[in-house]
């Protein structure tokens, strides 16, 4: 590829990406990553208008991007669905080559004026794996399936980034714990539509809840591809 032929978002990534484990996603960053890929700089501020920000978030959308890659490849029909989603998560945590680019985001994410755009970020990824996976839920399923998940994903996360371990094995088993404390809920869930008395009681917040629908669209539908019918399951 040329440097006519470059996306210049996309070349100013990858020249930032060297200096983010030292600097962070500041501006600091940004700057060389415009000296660095030789975009314009009226361009590049153009295209980020919130500098290094924009970056930080334009690595996040690729991290989804080679996860959803993996899930439509990779051949997961003899899992267990509950397994699907930690192979998901595998995947998008695996997407990433070095740690110290997600801590340095998860740094910038904290900060007060940014922190809506990190929890949008973790929900487009939580979102982009249940859509992959074949949900099709529109009522309050369709929130409580992304809420819950990206609570295991943020924690696991969080997890990932302490841990030594060969291959990472502590935090896909963290995952699986995660994975199955969420199980149990949705279990304690189905018991109670399953039970006349439960039910009852349960009748008016369950009704109510009901009435909830989801958007016809996620944050983002600019998200490539998901999963062939082989791997939907009926949620």
């Amino acid at each position: 590829m040329t440097d006519a032929d470059r996306d210049p978002k996309e070349a100013l990534l990858e020249a930032a990406l060297p200096h983010v484990p030292f600097d962070g996603w500041t501006d600091a960053t940004f700057r060389a990553a415009i000296t660095d890929s030789g975009v314009a700089p009226a361009l590049a501020r153009v295209l980020c208008p919130r500098g290094a920000v924009d970056l930080a978030l334009a690595f996040h959308r690729r991290g989804d991007a080679e996860m959803l890659r993996r899930l439509a490849t990779e051949d997961l029909s003899g899992m267990r669905f509950r397994d699907r989603i930690a192979a998901a998560v595998r995947f998008r945590l695996e997407a990433v080559e070095d740690r110290e680019l997600v801590r340095r985001g998860t740094t910038l994410f904290s900060l007060p004026q940014y922190a809506a755009d990190g929890a949008k970020a973790i929900w487009e990824t939580c979102d982009a794996i249940w859509t992959a996976l074949g949900d099709t839920s529109e009522d309050v399923n369709w929130y409580t399936k992304r809420a819950t998940l990206a609570g295991v994903y943020s924690a696991t996360v969080l997890y990932w980034l302490g841990d030594d371990s060969p291959g990472h094995e502590n935090t896909w088993a963290f995952l699986d714990r995660r994975i199955d404390n969420v199980m149990q809920i949705e279990k304690a869930k189905a018991q109670i539509r399953k039970s006349p008395l439960l039910k009852g009681l349960f009748a008016g917040p369950l009704w109510a809840l009901g009435q909830v629908k989801a958007p016809r669209k996620p944050f983002r539908d600019d998200l490539p591809g998901s999963l062939t019918p082989h791997h939907q399951e009926k949620q």
